[in-house]
């Protein structure tokens, strides 16, 4: 049911509408000729060229958003085809088709609703209907409301008839969900979209309405009304209805904020200041008065999102005439909430407003959730700065001439007492800042036990559990970058920990020296320099055996054993 603006006065309204009593202001102030529609030149263009060319389609297919004209082009169409002068661009609006066409009366002129008629017996009557020739007019014209709403088996039934009506016959389709509309009703329709009405254009519309109905209404309620109707035209005209009942012989802003239940322009800036200062105890301040004030939180935070979107479109170079929530008279202020917030915490504080706001349907705690959205806000880092600290930090990584690292003396150390093997003075490579992977090190700087210790001290920190002796080894050696720890036969067990937590003792490894290392564990079985034990041949076996059996400890076992089995059988 959609309906646009016009330029009409209520004189030049339908008679028969305003002897029903009184009549809202979207309906008396409803467009009655194309030059009367607001804000759709497009269509209004291609409809006129149309008629004057006498090339008008059998099917239209009007759709948009909510209060932006789709029926009142409709119904402007039907009247440009059947009035008494036409067809023509102009209908004079004074003869009886006309008039009837206006209240939506006319029996040639047939608007459905597609929510309520939406099933096949109603499809099926309107084919019945389409072979009768119009009583007066030069059209039978169907105008279907909502037309997305009928069922898949009345669009069926009407794709024949659509597809080849009579010559006297044409459908006007309304709808607000053009996407639920099967393809094969699309394909025999010709399709316009109707944009979403400018806020200057709404604005405009209500100044010469205000001033229609003898009233008076400031720059800045007029402003509030056409930014809360969000391009709708009849929604910016039934706020304005509500207004002329409401409001004295002036309309003001206040008036406007106490009915909308928002927050004023002040206290906004209120709000907006410290989120830019990231002072969260006076946003709740200013919340609290807001609240007291009677603004509601769910209009609120819509608010603070639109403020925050002119915010962003600030910050990335947009022009004060298209801001959809501020006035372009507060770009300053705007623009200098982008440059202090920066682009990227002004994203992320629109994301957790609009969380919270999808959050509030589902929760009766709405004064917690936004508090909660707006402290976070004021939490927020400076997101901007993080890609001047990548930038200093791929800076700092340019490799360095090689320097000289001193081992730091060992620190007192808490853990418990480890038994370790002496270390021996070896030599590694003399660690550098930041060396590249392919770089080779050919200087060598003494690894001192002193050095050791604290690695391995560290090290044992890491690798708590395994027992006293679980970092003990016997031998250590450098192989290039690798360093290679040798571990007795009787710490099987502690060797593989160690190579279970290796990763943990590598990276402690490299932390002290300033160098990536890795580590090796092997057992002293496994070491190039041990020698393996000879195998027992079968004289050695033998002559164990018999050493074995001479043992005074095997003899005695023998004896009783002897002595066991004699009891068991009895004398002879």
């Amino acid at each position: 049911m959609s309906q646009s603006s016009a330029t009409s006065t209520p004189e030049n309204t339908v008679t028969p509408e305003n002897a029903a009593g009184y009549v809202v202001v979207a309906r008396r102030y409803r467009p009655q000729a194309f030059d009367q529609v607001v804000g759709q030149e497009q269509v209004v263009k291609a409809l006129s060229n149309a008629i004057r060319t006498n090339r008008v389609a059998h099917a239209y297919l009007f759709t948009g958003a909510r209060g932006v004209g789709k029926t009142s082009s409709a119904r402007i169409l039907a009247k440009c085809l059947n009035c008494e002068q036409g067809p023509t661009l102009s209908p004079c609006n004074e003869c009886d088709v006309c008039r009837s066409i206006s209240v939506g009366e006319d029996v040639d002129v047939l608007e459905i609703d597609g929510a309520s008629n939406r099933g096949i017996n109603e499809m099926r009557e309107l084919r019945q209907g389409v072979g009768v020739r119009p009583s007066r007019s030069r059209y039978k014209i169907y105008i279907i409301d909502e037309v997305h709403m009928l069922t898949n088996e009345a669009f069926n039934a009407l794709l024949k008839t659509l597809e080849e009506p009579p010559e006297h016959v044409k459908f006007i389709f309304c709808t607000t969900e053009a996407d639920k509309i099967p393809i094969t009703i699309l394909s025999r329709c010709q399709r316009f979209d109707f944009a979403s009405i400018r806020t200057d254009s709404i604005s405009d519309r209500l100044r010469q309405i205000v001033q229609s109905e003898g009233r008076e209404i400031e720059p800045e309620a007029v402003a509030a009304l056409a930014r809360r109707a969000a391009g709708s035209m009849r929604d910016s005209q039934s706020l304005l209805d509500q207004l002329l009942a409401f409001g004295g012989p002036t309309i003001t802003a206040a008036d406007v904020h106490s009915m909308l239940g928002t927050a004023d322009d002040a206290l906004m800036g209120q709000l907006v200041e410290c989120l830019m200062q990231r002072n969260p105890s006076g946003l709740l301040a200013s919340l609290d008065v807001a609240l007291d004030e009677g603004v509601d939180v769910g209009q609120l935070l819509d608010q603070l999102l639109g403020y925050l979107r002119d915010v962003m479109l600030s910050s990335v170079g947009g022009s004060p005439s298209h801001f959809l929530y501020t006035s372009p008279t507060e770009h300053p202020r705007v623009q200098q909430a982008g440059q202090q917030m920066g682009l990227e915490t002004v994203l992320a504080a629109l994301q957790i407003l609009a969380e919270t706001k999808g959050r509030l349907r589902y929760s009766t705690q709405g004064r917690i959730l936004t508090e909660v959205a707006l402290v976070r806000c004021c939490r927020l880092e400076d997101l901007d700065a993080l890609p001047r600290l990548v930038a200093e930090l791929r800076t700092a990584a340019v490799p360095s001439a090689p320097t000289t690292v001193k081992a730091a003396p060992p620190a007192p150390s808490t853990h418990r007492s480890v038994p370790r093997a002496t270390l021996a003075e070896v030599t590694v490579p003399q660690p550098v800042a930041v060396e590249p992977a392919a770089a080779v090190v050919s200087e060598q700087v003494e690894l001192t036990s002193a050095t050791a210790e604290e690695i391995w001290r560290q090290m044992a920190q890491l690798a708590e559990g395994p027992g006293e002796h679980a970092l003990k080894f016997s031998k250590a050696d450098v192989e290039g970058r690798r360093l290679v720890l040798t571990f007795p036969q009787r710490y099987t067990f502690n060797k593989n920990y160690c190579e279970r937590h290796q990763s943990l003792m590598e990276n402690s490894l490299s932390s002290m020296t300033g160098q990536r290392w890795s580590l090796e564990f092997r057992l002293e079985a496994d070491a190039p320099h041990e020698i393996p034990p000879p195998v027992p041949t079968a004289a050695d076996k033998q002559q164990e055996r018999e050493e074995l059996a001479e043992h005074p400890f095997v003899k005695k076992a023998v004896e009783l054993f002897q002595a066991k089995i004699q009891n068991h059988k009895g004398p002879e």
